[in-house]
C-alpha cells in the first residue's frame, strides 16, 4: 500500500537533484569515475591513456588521452545527458559495438564533482575548455592543446557528503582503480596505460600489443611464463564465429579467491556467473576446493548476440544463446588445459606402519614434489641449534623439545606414540586413552604460529639473508596492501623493500621460515583469505603471522620421513595450543578407546 504525505505536492524534480539520482547509478564510488573515462578514451581511439589519481581518486581523478578528441563547438553538448556520438536510434541498441553508449557519463560525474575537460579535435588548430561544478557548465574557452582529451575531476561527491561517507577506506577505493586498469591493460595490449597514484607510479604497459609481457608486469615472469594460451573458434548461426582468446593458469597455479577471473566480451570487461561457473567446470576435478584459476579471457561475439544494456554500469550482460556461448567457453579452456597440463604422476606408496616405504630425504618436506611449498619441519621446531653452517645438527632432528617439560602439563595433550603417516596427509598416534589423528598441515601451521609470536614478544627474531635477493612482482591492488604490512614484516624478521612499480625485492626471511618460498609470503598477505580469521581479527600482526604460517607450513599430500613425523609430534605437544590451528580449525581428531570398543561391538551402548 502506498502512503501519501497531503502536504507534499506531486512535483517534478528539478534537474540538479534529477542529475544526482542518475549519478548514483553510474558513478557509485571513484573507480566508477576511471572506468567511464577510461572507456571513453578507448572509444576515441586512443593509443595512449595516462591515470592519475590523488587521495584514492577523493581529491582528483585525470584522465589524458591521444584520441580524436572532442570538436569546440560540440564540447558544451558533451556534457548534457543523454548526449553522444555513438547512438543515432533505437535499433543500433541492438547492435552495440563501443564501451559507451547511454551518454550520462559526463553528465553524471560533473553533477557531483568539478570536472574539467580540456580537448582538441584531430583537425582543429586550438583546443577548448570547459568547467562544470555540481552539474552546472561554464563557457567555453579556447585554449592551446595537444590532440586528445583531457578530463579531470576534483572533489568527487564534495556537494553529496552522505555519498562520500559511505566510501570505503583509501586503499579499498584505490585497490579497485588498480584492480580496473590492470584488467583494461590486458584486454587493450595495443594501447600505452600509465597510471600514478598520489605521484608514484603504480602500472605502466609499452602498448605493444603483448599480452603475455602485461602479464608479467602484473603477476611476475615466472607467472606469465606457466600461463596457458587459449585459441578458439566456432562457426555461429549469426554469421559472425565465437572466437575466445587469452590465457589460463595451470591447475598448479591457483589463487584462494575469484577475483582473478577475468573475462571481456567485445573489448569490455563484464561479471557474469554463467561465464565464470562455465571456467570452473573446465577445471572440474583438476582443483582442490575452495581454489580458483587466474584466467584473462577475451570473447568476441556478434554485437547483436549479447544485449550490453542491462544496467546502467554495463558490468552485465544477456546472451541471446547462453547455452551455446556456456559450451563454447567450457570446452574452450578444458581443451587448452589438457593440451598443456601433462598427466600428474602419483606420488610413491607409502608404509602406513613405517613411514615412507623409501628412505625419507628423498622426499624433502621443503620442496615442491608434491606441489608444496612447506618449509623443513627441522626450521620450526627448534631452530635455535644450528652448526656453524646454519644447518640442523642430525642428532637433534628427533630430539625431545625441551619446552616439552613446561608446556605438557598445561597443554592438556598426553603424551603419544607415533604409528606412522597416513594419505601423505595424516598422523596417526597411540595415546593412553585411544587413537589420534593429526592433521600435519594444521598441526605444522600452529607450531610456527607459536613459535613466531613468542620469539616476536620477546624481540628476538632472527633473520637470515638470503644469498640472491629475489624479486616478487604482485597486481598493483596486492602491491599497495603490502606497501602498508612492510613495517609489520619488518617486525616479524622479514627485509622486504619497494623494487620499482608493483614488485618488492626480498632480502632477508625468519630463520624459522629458511628454505620456503618468499613469494608465497608475500601472496598470503594480499590475497582474500578462505578461512575464518575471527580468532585472529582484533591484532594485525597476529593476523599476518597467521596467514604466512598456514602458506609456509607442511601441506597435505607432502611425504615425511619418521624422523620428520616425530619431530612434528613432538613440537605439537609442546604447543600451548595444540588442538587447533591459530585460525581455529581442529588439528586433531581423537577416537577413545571407549568409542572404538563401541564401534567394534566390544561394548554396548549406555
Amino acid at each position: 500500500m502506498l502512503f501519501y504525505n497531503r502536504f507534499m505536492p506531486i512535483r517534478l524534480l528539478s534537474p540538479e537533484v534529477a542529475s544526482q539520482i542518475a549519478a548514483g547509478e553510474v558513478v557509485e564510488r571513484p573507480a566508477s569515475v576511471v572506468k567511464e573515462l577510461v572507456e571513453n578514451a578507448l572509444d576515441a581511439g586512443a593509443r595512449s591513456v595516462d591515470v592519475s589519481i590523488r587521495g584514492a581518486g577523493r581529491a582528483l581523478v585525470e584522465v589524458a588521452d591521444d584520441g580524436k578528441g572532442i570538436p569546440a563547438d560540440e564540447l558544451s553538448l558533451a556534457v548534457e545527458r543523454h548526449a553522444t556520438s555513438k547512438l543515432q536510434d533505437a535499433n543500433d541498441l541492438f547492435r552495440i559495438d563501443t564501451l559507451g553508449f547511454r551518454g550520462e557519463a559526463l553528465a553524471s560525474i560533473g553533477s557531483v564533482s568539478r570536472m574539467t575537460i580540456t580537448s582538441r579535435a584531430a583537425d582543429s588548430q586550438s583546443g577548448a575548455r570547459i568547467r562544470i561544478e555540481a552539474g552546472i557548465a561554464g563557457k567555453v574557452e579556447p585554449v592551446g592543446a595537444p590532440q586528445g582529451t583531457v578530463v579531470r575531476v576534483e572533489e568527487l561527491f564534495y556537494n553529496v557528503p552522505a555519498r562520500l561517507k559511505f566510501l570505503k577506506q583509501d586503499v579499498t577505493e584505490r585497490r579497485a582503480i588498480d584492480g580496473l586498469l590492470s584488467r583494461y591493460a590486458l584486454a587493450y595490449p595495443q594501447v600505452r596505460f600509465r597510471f600514478t597514484s598520489d605521484s608514484a607510479s603504480v602500472l605502466q604497459t609499452s602498448g605493444d600489443g603483448d599480452r603475455r609481457a602485461i602479464l608479467a608486469s602484473l603477476y611476475g615472469v615466472d607467472v606469465a611464463r606457466q600461463m596457458l594460451e587459449v585459441l578458439a573458434e566456432e562457426e555461429s548461426d549469426a554469421g559472425q564465429p565465437l572466437r575466445l582468446t587469452g590465457y589460463i593458469s595451470p591447475a598448479s597455479l591457483t589463487r584462494s579467491n575469484r577475483k582473478e577471473i577475468t573475462f571481456f566480451i567485445n573489448g569490455r570487461w563484464v561479471s557474469d556467473t554463467p561465464l565464470t561457473q562455465a571456467i570452473l567446470q573446465a577445471y572440474h576435478t583438476l582443483l582442490m576446493v575452495g581454489r580458483f584459476p587466474l584466467t584473462a579471457l577475451f570473447l568476441e561475439i556478434d554485437p547483436a548476440e549479447v544485449d550490453v544494456n542491462v544496467h546502467p554500469a554495463k558490468a552485465e550482460v544477456r546472451f541471446r544463446s547462453q547455452d551455446k556461448v556456456f559450451s563454447f567457453v567450457q570446452r574452450s579452456v578444458r581443451r587448452a588445459l589438457l593440451a598443456y597440463s601433462p598427466v600428474p604422476a602419483m606420488p610413491p606408496a607409502q608404509n602406513l606402519w613405517g613411514g615412507s616405504s623409501v628412505s625419507g630425504n628423498q622426499y624433502p618436506v621443503s620442496g615442491n614434489q608434491f606441489g608444496g611449498q612447506g618449509v623443513g619441519l627441522e626450521w620450526g621446531i627448534a631452530h635455535d641449534n644450528l652448526n656453524a653452517e646454519g644447518k640442523m645438527q642430525n642428532d637433534e632432528l628427533s630430539a625431545e623439545p625441551q619446552e616439552n617439560v613446561q608446556h605438557s602439563a598445561f597443554s592438556n595433550l598426553p603424551l603419544l606414540r607415533l604409528v606412522g603417516q597416513i594419505g601423505a596427509s595424516y598422523l596417526v598416534a597411540e595415546g593412553p586413552d585411544g587413537l589420534y589423528l593429526i592433521d600435519q598441515h594444521a598441526a605444522h601451521e600452529r607450531i610456527l604460529f607459536e613459535k613466531l609470536m613468542s620469539q616476536r614478544a620477546r624481540q628476538n627474531i632472527p633473520s637470515q639473508a638470503l644469498l640472491t635477493p629475489e624479486v616478487v612482482q604482485l597486481p598493483p591492488a596486492s602491491a599497495n596492501l603490502i606497501h602498508e604490512q612492510l613495517p609489520v614484516l619488518q617486525k616479524f624478521g622479514f627485509d622486504v623493500e619497494p623494487f620499482g612499480p608493483g614488485a618488492f625485492q626480498v632480502r632477508a626471511m625468519p630463520v624459522l621460515f629458511s628454505g620456503s618460498d618468499p613469494a608465497a609470503a608475500l601472496r598470503a598477505l594480499v590475497e582474500d583469505f578462505e578461512e575464518d580469521e575471527a580468532p585472529l581479527q582484533n591484532e594485525i600482526e597476529a593476523r599476518v603471522a597467521g596467514r604466512v604460517c598456514k602458506r609456509l607450513a607442511v601441506k597435505a599430500g607432502q611425504a615425511l620421513s619418521p624422523e620428520e613425523q616425530r619431530a612434528l609430534l613432538e613440537n605439537l605437544e609442546a604447543c600451548e595450543s595444540p588442538r587447533t590451528c591459530p585460525h581455529g580449525r581442529p588439528t586433531m581428531i581423537h577416537l577413545s578407546v571407549d568409542v572404538l570398543e563401541r564401534q567394534f561391538g566390544r561394548r554396548g551402548a549406555r
